[in-house]
């Protein structure tokens, strides 16, 4: 079982536990159909209810191989949540999902400032040799930010998913710890 999560300060964000004081907002991103347009949860019916969100992220929620923090700039405003997801230590793999919800932020770094946080949590702290994550083909935003953390595009997936009822293919990305290491040094 993972322990949960250290709260982590970056040089744009700080990473802390979700709290129940949260839930409120997690549900106005999920609801959010610009924000959700580039999630998985795009194929999803939309979020419904504050225990529907609650049950899924909220701090009670605890899920053993799962690391889930909420993202806030250095002023303490909350503005989206990153996990690692489907952590198996044994394998020493994780998967990377983030979601910045307020739209405000979107362009400005703070992604690339939090998905460095949790990264380096998942291969230096727990001791992952990979994390790896999927992102939709035409997210160029995205994908250029995941680039500049260190992950390399591996794979391409055809008409993996769709979003409004459309298929999408979608960029497998993976970085491994002596890259992140050779990175991280340089």
């Amino acid at each position: 079982m993972i322990a949960p999560p250290p709260a982590l300060q970056g040089a744009r964000t700080r990473l802390r536990p979700v709290r129940e004081t949260d839930i409120p907002l997690l549900r106005r991103w999920y609801e959010d159909r610009e924000v959700i347009h580039w999630l998985h949860a795009s194929e999803r019916p939309p979020v419904r209810s504050e225990r529907e969100v609650r049950d899924r992220y909220g701090p009670d929620a605890v899920r053993e191989n799962e690391a889930r923090w909420i993202i806030e700039t250095r002023e303490g405003q909350a503005i989206g949540m990153v996990r690692l997801e489907a952590i198996d230590t044994d394998c020493g793999r994780a998967e990377l999902a983030v979601i910045i919800g307020e739209k405000a932020f979107w362009g400005r770094g703070y992604g690339t400032d939090a998905i460095t946080l949790a990264v380096g949590y998942g291969l230096q702290d727990l001791g992952l040799r990979r994390v790896h994550l999927l992102a939709d083909a035409d997210n160029t935003r995205a994908i250029r930010c995941y680039e500049k953390v260190g992950f390399v595009r591996e794979g391409l997936l055809r008409a993996h998913r769709s979003r409004y009822g459309q298929p999408l293919d979608m960029v497998v990305m993976g970085v491994l710890r002596e890259d992140w290491e050779r990175q991280t040094r340089g």
